[in-house]
């Protein structure tokens, strides 16, 4: 059981080497289709995305609290509201929604 461990530390470790690397090795020059580039622009925001919504109606009591919550953060970001503004907003709402419904 123990050599097995080992294996899958090695394993994980090169895998992630490689994720990491390989695209620095083998893209030497500049990307100049459209395509690509647009798509490797919107990756960042897409894995953000994929990390923080399912945390956002995961961390809450209800499920309510937590949809709200991201309603209530997204209309806030989308109206100009900083980072700050839109956390407030969701703790805010999460608060009052398990304190009077939940």
């Amino acid at each position: 059981m123990n050599t097995n461990i080992y294996l899958y530390i090695f394993v994980m470790a090169f895998v992630t080497y490689l994720v990491r690397v390989g695209p620095i090795a083998l893209i030497r020059k500049q990307i100049d289709h459209q395509f690509i580039r647009s798509f490797l622009y919107y990756v960042p925001y897409v894995a953000l995305s994929v990390m923080t919504f399912p945390a956002i109606t995961e961390a809450t009591q209800s499920l309510v609290s937590g949809a709200r919550a991201l309603a209530v953060g997204t209309a806030a970001a989308w109206m100009g509201g900083g980072l700050f503004q839109a956390a407030l907003s969701c703790c805010g709402i999460v608060f009052l929604t398990e304190l009077f419904v939940v």
